[in-house]
Protein backbone atom coordinates (compact mmCIF):
# COMPACT_ATOMS: atom_id res chain seq x y z
CA UNK A 1 0.00 0.00 0.00
CA UNK A 2 3.16 2.30 0.95
CA UNK A 3 4.85 1.10 -1.89
CA UNK A 4 2.02 2.04 -4.51
CA UNK A 5 1.14 5.66 -2.80
CA UNK A 6 4.44 5.97 -3.56
CA UNK A 7 5.01 5.06 -7.13
CA UNK A 8 1.89 6.76 -7.62
CA UNK A 9 3.29 10.36 -5.87
CA UNK A 10 6.42 9.59 -8.33
CA UNK A 11 4.43 9.61 -11.41
CA UNK A 12 2.82 12.70 -10.39
CA UNK A 13 5.66 14.66 -10.00
CA UNK A 14 7.27 13.74 -12.69
CA UNK A 15 3.97 14.40 -14.90
CA UNK A 16 4.17 17.97 -12.76
CA UNK A 17 7.45 18.60 -13.82
CA UNK A 18 7.11 17.84 -17.89
CA UNK A 19 3.99 20.12 -17.71
CA UNK A 20 6.59 22.85 -16.11
CA UNK A 21 9.26 22.15 -18.99
CA UNK A 22 7.10 21.65 -21.74
CA UNK A 23 5.90 25.37 -21.27
CA UNK A 24 8.96 26.91 -20.73
CA UNK A 25 9.87 25.17 -23.92
CA UNK A 26 7.03 26.66 -25.85
CA UNK A 27 7.63 30.10 -24.67
CA UNK A 28 11.31 30.12 -26.15
CA UNK A 29 10.08 28.63 -29.45
CA UNK A 30 7.61 31.64 -29.70
CA UNK A 31 9.82 34.44 -29.34
CA UNK A 32 11.88 34.91 -26.16
CA UNK A 33 13.25 32.69 -23.61
CA UNK A 34 14.25 32.94 -20.02
CA UNK A 35 18.12 31.62 -19.05
CA UNK A 36 17.60 28.03 -16.13
CA UNK A 37 16.66 29.69 -12.59
CA UNK A 38 15.27 32.43 -13.45
CA UNK A 39 19.07 34.61 -13.14
CA UNK A 40 19.59 35.01 -16.89
CA UNK A 41 18.34 37.87 -18.81
CA UNK A 42 15.13 37.23 -21.06
CA UNK A 43 16.84 36.29 -24.94
CA UNK A 44 14.58 37.47 -28.08
CA UNK A 45 14.30 35.46 -31.20
CA UNK A 46 14.33 37.81 -34.18
CA UNK A 47 15.08 36.77 -37.97
CA UNK A 48 16.41 39.68 -39.99
CA UNK A 49 15.95 40.62 -43.76
CA UNK A 50 19.50 41.35 -45.21
CA UNK A 51 21.50 41.64 -48.70
CA UNK A 52 24.58 40.62 -48.83
CA UNK A 53 26.57 43.29 -49.32
CA UNK A 54 25.49 44.52 -46.02
CA UNK A 55 27.99 44.51 -43.43
CA UNK A 56 26.59 45.70 -40.01
CA UNK A 57 24.04 42.15 -39.70
CA UNK A 58 26.98 39.98 -39.86
CA UNK A 59 29.25 41.59 -37.68
CA UNK A 60 26.57 42.10 -34.63
CA UNK A 61 26.48 38.44 -35.21
CA UNK A 62 29.70 36.90 -35.24
CA UNK A 63 31.03 39.50 -33.22
CA UNK A 64 28.28 38.51 -30.58
CA UNK A 65 27.57 41.99 -30.47
CA UNK A 66 23.70 40.49 -30.38
CA UNK A 67 24.37 38.09 -28.11
CA UNK A 68 25.35 40.73 -25.60
CA UNK A 69 22.15 42.48 -26.04
CA UNK A 70 20.01 39.32 -25.43
CA UNK A 71 19.07 38.68 -29.10
CA UNK A 72 19.30 35.54 -30.56
CA UNK A 73 19.52 36.82 -34.69
CA UNK A 74 18.92 34.70 -37.29
CA UNK A 75 19.97 36.69 -40.77
CA UNK A 76 17.90 35.76 -43.77
CA UNK A 77 19.49 36.92 -47.02
CA UNK A 78 17.74 38.71 -50.43
CA UNK A 79 18.31 39.67 -53.03
CA UNK A 80 17.29 43.28 -52.39
CA UNK A 81 16.31 44.90 -49.10
CA UNK A 82 12.79 45.43 -50.95
CA UNK A 83 12.02 41.71 -51.09
CA UNK A 84 13.28 41.34 -47.51
CA UNK A 85 10.88 44.10 -46.99
CA UNK A 86 8.37 42.20 -48.70
CA UNK A 87 8.88 38.70 -46.55
CA UNK A 88 7.49 40.39 -43.82
CA UNK A 89 4.01 40.20 -44.88
CA UNK A 90 4.63 36.57 -45.01
CA UNK A 91 5.86 36.61 -41.74
CA UNK A 92 9.36 34.73 -42.93
CA UNK A 93 11.11 37.72 -41.60
CA UNK A 94 10.80 39.71 -37.81
CA UNK A 95 12.60 42.55 -38.67
CA UNK A 96 13.26 44.29 -42.49
CA UNK A 97 15.40 47.23 -43.55
CA UNK A 98 15.57 49.66 -46.99
CA UNK A 99 14.57 52.84 -48.39
CA UNK A 100 12.19 55.19 -47.77
CA UNK A 101 9.91 53.44 -50.31
CA UNK A 102 10.32 49.81 -49.65
CA UNK A 103 9.44 51.10 -46.22
CA UNK A 104 6.87 53.44 -47.17
CA UNK A 105 5.36 50.71 -49.25
CA UNK A 106 5.46 48.20 -46.08
CA UNK A 107 3.80 50.64 -43.90
CA UNK A 108 0.74 51.38 -46.35
CA UNK A 109 0.15 47.78 -46.58
CA UNK A 110 -0.97 47.18 -42.90
CA UNK A 111 -0.09 46.94 -39.58
CA UNK A 112 3.89 47.74 -39.46
CA UNK A 113 5.53 50.59 -38.93
CA UNK A 114 9.19 52.21 -38.81
CA UNK A 115 11.18 51.51 -35.64
CA UNK A 116 14.21 53.23 -36.87
CA UNK A 117 16.07 55.23 -39.17
CA UNK A 118 19.83 54.42 -40.25
CA UNK A 119 21.09 55.89 -42.99
CA UNK A 120 21.93 59.24 -44.49
CA UNK A 121 20.67 61.10 -47.20
CA UNK A 122 24.05 62.71 -48.62
CA UNK A 123 26.09 63.28 -51.55
CA UNK A 124 28.58 60.98 -50.79
CA UNK A 125 26.33 58.17 -49.96
CA UNK A 126 24.42 59.25 -53.42
CA UNK A 127 27.26 59.01 -55.79
CA UNK A 128 27.40 55.48 -54.66
CA UNK A 129 24.95 54.68 -57.08
CA UNK A 130 25.76 54.77 -61.19
CA UNK A 131 23.69 54.54 -64.15
CA UNK A 132 25.73 51.97 -66.61
CA UNK A 133 24.22 52.68 -70.27
CA UNK A 134 25.05 50.86 -73.37
CA UNK A 135 27.94 52.15 -75.55
CA UNK A 136 25.16 53.87 -78.56
CA UNK A 137 23.74 56.25 -75.40
CA UNK A 138 26.66 58.86 -74.90
CA UNK A 139 24.19 61.62 -73.34
CA UNK A 140 21.36 61.57 -71.34
CA UNK A 141 19.30 62.63 -74.26
CA UNK A 142 19.89 59.18 -75.83
CA UNK A 143 18.15 57.50 -73.34
CA UNK A 144 14.59 58.37 -75.26
CA UNK A 145 13.00 55.60 -76.49
CA UNK A 146 15.32 53.10 -74.82
CA UNK A 147 14.59 49.91 -72.44
CA UNK A 148 15.69 51.32 -68.88
CA UNK A 149 16.00 48.69 -65.81
CA UNK A 150 14.58 48.92 -62.37
CA UNK A 151 14.17 46.49 -59.82
CA UNK A 152 10.79 45.37 -58.50
CA UNK A 153 9.89 47.00 -55.36
CA UNK A 154 12.82 49.69 -55.12
CA UNK A 155 12.93 53.24 -55.27
CA UNK A 156 14.42 52.93 -58.70
CA UNK A 157 11.44 54.02 -60.74
CA UNK A 158 11.47 57.03 -58.74
CA UNK A 159 14.81 57.83 -59.71
CA UNK A 160 14.14 57.13 -63.16
CA UNK A 161 11.17 59.73 -63.23
CA UNK A 162 13.68 62.27 -61.52
CA UNK A 163 16.46 62.16 -63.94
CA UNK A 164 14.42 61.71 -67.02
CA UNK A 165 11.99 64.99 -66.09
CA UNK A 166 15.66 66.88 -65.54
CA UNK A 167 16.57 65.70 -68.77
CA UNK A 168 13.12 67.21 -70.41
CA UNK A 169 12.36 62.86 -71.20
CA UNK A 170 8.87 61.74 -70.14
CA UNK A 171 8.82 58.53 -68.72
CA UNK A 172 6.31 57.34 -71.69
CA UNK A 173 8.82 57.94 -73.85
CA UNK A 174 10.93 55.31 -71.78
CA UNK A 175 10.20 51.28 -71.54
CA UNK A 176 10.68 50.38 -68.08
CA UNK A 177 11.38 46.71 -67.49
CA UNK A 178 11.49 45.17 -63.79
CA UNK A 179 13.93 43.06 -62.17
CA UNK A 180 14.36 41.10 -59.14
CA UNK A 181 17.97 42.00 -58.27
CA UNK A 182 21.33 43.30 -59.03
CA UNK A 183 22.68 40.12 -60.59
CA UNK A 184 19.56 39.85 -62.77
CA UNK A 185 20.11 43.76 -64.05
CA UNK A 186 23.72 43.15 -64.62
CA UNK A 187 23.08 40.28 -66.82
CA UNK A 188 20.20 41.44 -69.03
CA UNK A 189 22.73 45.05 -69.45
CA UNK A 190 25.67 42.34 -70.42
CA UNK A 191 23.39 40.39 -73.18
CA UNK A 192 21.53 43.82 -74.51
CA UNK A 193 18.16 43.02 -72.79
CA UNK A 194 18.21 46.32 -71.32
CA UNK A 195 19.96 49.42 -72.41
CA UNK A 196 20.95 51.10 -69.10
CA UNK A 197 20.14 50.01 -65.32
CA UNK A 198 21.17 51.79 -62.06
CA UNK A 199 23.66 50.02 -59.54
CA UNK A 200 25.25 50.35 -56.39
CA UNK A 201 28.79 49.09 -54.38
CA UNK A 202 31.65 48.04 -55.47
CA UNK A 203 31.79 44.67 -56.60
CA UNK A 204 29.49 45.17 -59.35
CA UNK A 205 30.48 48.31 -60.10
CA UNK A 206 34.36 47.38 -60.65
CA UNK A 207 32.84 44.46 -62.92
CA UNK A 208 30.65 46.67 -65.11
CA UNK A 209 33.79 49.03 -65.49
CA UNK A 210 35.89 46.27 -67.00
CA UNK A 211 32.96 44.85 -69.03
CA UNK A 212 32.96 45.79 -72.62
CA UNK A 213 29.95 47.39 -74.51
CA UNK A 214 28.80 49.73 -71.18
CA UNK A 215 30.01 52.76 -69.81
CA UNK A 216 28.79 54.82 -66.65
CA UNK A 217 26.72 57.71 -67.61
CA UNK A 218 26.46 59.66 -64.23
CA UNK A 219 25.48 59.16 -60.84
CA UNK A 220 22.69 60.18 -58.15
CA UNK A 221 24.61 62.82 -56.55
CA UNK A 222 24.01 64.83 -59.63
CA UNK A 223 20.33 64.10 -59.27
CA UNK A 224 17.68 65.72 -56.88
CA UNK A 225 16.99 62.08 -55.11
CA UNK A 226 18.96 61.44 -52.24
CA UNK A 227 18.05 58.10 -50.29
CA UNK A 228 16.80 57.70 -46.86
CA UNK A 229 16.89 54.13 -45.12
CA UNK A 230 14.95 52.66 -42.67
CA UNK A 231 14.08 49.57 -39.99
CA UNK A 232 10.39 48.56 -39.76
CA UNK A 233 8.95 45.54 -38.10
CA UNK A 234 5.23 44.53 -37.50
CA UNK A 235 3.13 46.36 -35.21
CA UNK A 236 2.45 43.00 -33.04
CA UNK A 237 6.12 42.24 -32.52
CA UNK A 238 7.08 45.85 -31.56
CA UNK A 239 4.26 46.17 -28.85
CA UNK A 240 4.84 42.08 -27.51
CA UNK A 241 8.70 42.62 -27.17
CA UNK A 242 9.11 46.56 -27.00
CA UNK A 243 12.04 46.17 -24.69
CA UNK A 244 13.80 43.31 -26.95
CA UNK A 245 13.17 45.38 -29.86
CA UNK A 246 15.10 48.62 -27.94
CA UNK A 247 17.78 45.99 -27.16
CA UNK A 248 17.78 45.38 -31.14
CA UNK A 249 18.63 48.65 -32.46
CA UNK A 250 21.15 49.34 -29.23
CA UNK A 251 23.02 46.00 -30.87
CA UNK A 252 22.48 47.58 -34.34
CA UNK A 253 23.94 50.77 -33.45
CA UNK A 254 27.01 48.98 -32.05
CA UNK A 255 28.12 47.16 -34.72
CA UNK A 256 27.18 50.42 -36.85
CA UNK A 257 30.35 51.68 -34.90
CA UNK A 258 32.13 48.75 -34.91
CA UNK A 259 32.37 48.45 -38.70
CA UNK A 260 33.57 52.04 -38.99
CA UNK A 261 35.92 51.58 -36.62
CA UNK A 262 37.26 48.14 -38.25
CA UNK A 263 37.25 47.96 -42.05
CA UNK A 264 39.85 45.62 -42.24
CA UNK A 265 38.10 43.31 -39.95
CA UNK A 266 35.15 43.75 -41.19
CA UNK A 267 36.68 43.05 -45.33
CA UNK A 268 37.81 39.65 -44.00
CA UNK A 269 34.46 38.61 -42.81
CA UNK A 270 32.80 40.06 -46.26
CA UNK A 271 34.87 38.15 -47.70
CA UNK A 272 34.83 34.99 -45.84
CA UNK A 273 30.69 34.93 -45.81
CA UNK A 274 29.82 36.26 -48.82
CA UNK A 275 33.26 35.92 -50.95
CA UNK A 276 32.78 40.10 -51.37
CA UNK A 277 36.63 41.36 -52.59
CA UNK A 278 38.19 42.97 -49.57
CA UNK A 279 38.89 46.17 -51.60
CA UNK A 280 35.35 46.33 -52.72
CA UNK A 281 34.53 46.37 -49.35
CA UNK A 282 37.47 48.73 -47.75
CA UNK A 283 35.66 51.24 -50.82
CA UNK A 284 32.07 51.33 -50.37
CA UNK A 285 32.09 51.37 -46.20
CA UNK A 286 33.19 55.34 -46.02
CA UNK A 287 30.54 56.24 -47.94
CA UNK A 288 26.99 54.79 -46.67
CA UNK A 289 27.72 54.63 -43.09
CA UNK A 290 24.61 53.24 -40.75
CA UNK A 291 23.51 55.66 -38.28
CA UNK A 292 20.89 54.53 -35.98
CA UNK A 293 18.50 56.73 -34.58
CA UNK A 294 15.75 59.23 -35.89
CA UNK A 295 15.80 62.91 -37.04
CA UNK A 296 13.69 65.79 -38.71
CA UNK A 297 15.85 65.07 -41.75
CA UNK A 298 14.69 61.56 -42.08
CA UNK A 299 10.55 62.08 -41.68
CA UNK A 300 11.51 64.76 -44.01
CA UNK A 301 12.66 62.22 -45.92
CA UNK A 302 9.67 59.64 -45.80
CA UNK A 303 7.55 62.86 -46.13
CA UNK A 304 8.59 63.62 -49.39
CA UNK A 305 8.73 60.05 -51.07
CA UNK A 306 5.33 59.15 -49.65
CA UNK A 307 3.69 62.28 -51.67
CA UNK A 308 5.41 61.57 -54.82
CA UNK A 309 4.28 57.66 -53.65
CA UNK A 310 0.93 58.83 -53.31
CA UNK A 311 0.45 61.25 -55.95
CA UNK A 312 1.70 59.03 -58.42
CA UNK A 313 -1.12 55.93 -57.63
CA UNK A 314 2.30 53.59 -55.87
CA UNK A 315 0.67 54.62 -52.85
CA UNK A 316 -3.58 53.96 -53.00
CA UNK A 317 -4.57 55.06 -49.90
CA UNK A 318 -3.07 57.73 -48.17
CA UNK A 319 -2.32 57.42 -44.23
CA UNK A 320 -0.52 59.40 -41.49
CA UNK A 321 2.78 59.54 -41.42
CA UNK A 322 3.37 59.86 -37.92
CA UNK A 323 0.90 57.05 -37.26
CA UNK A 324 3.25 54.68 -38.13
CA UNK A 325 6.35 55.47 -36.35
CA UNK A 326 7.11 53.46 -33.63
CA UNK A 327 9.96 55.07 -31.81
CA UNK A 328 9.63 54.49 -28.02
CA UNK A 329 11.76 51.74 -27.89
CA UNK A 330 14.65 53.58 -29.53
CA UNK A 331 14.15 56.67 -27.36
CA UNK A 332 14.53 53.85 -24.59
CA UNK A 333 17.46 52.47 -25.46
CA UNK A 334 19.48 55.40 -27.40
CA UNK A 335 17.68 58.64 -25.99
CA UNK A 336 20.02 60.88 -27.22
CA UNK A 337 19.98 59.31 -31.14
CA UNK A 338 16.13 60.47 -31.32
CA UNK A 339 15.83 64.07 -32.02
CA UNK A 340 12.73 64.19 -34.25
CA UNK A 341 10.49 66.36 -31.58
CA UNK A 342 7.24 64.40 -31.85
Amino acid sequence: MTKSWYSSSLLLLSLSLALVLSGCSSKGDAAASSGEGGGTPETLKIRIADINTNPTFRVALKQGIFKSHGIDAEIINFGTPAEGVNALFIKQVDVAFGADFPVLNAVAKGDYSIIASAGQATDQAAAVWKLYVKDDIQSAADLKGKNLSFLRGTFLPYLWDEYLKEQGIALSDVKLTGQGAFDEAFIALKQGDVDAAWFSGSALTDKLAALEGVHELTDMSKTPVRLGMGIVAADAFVEEHGEGIGAFLAAVDEASAYVQEHPEDVAELMYKEVKQPKEATLKDLPANPWKVGFTQAAYDSLAGQKKYMVDTGIITQDFDLGSKLKLEPLKQALPDKVTYPK
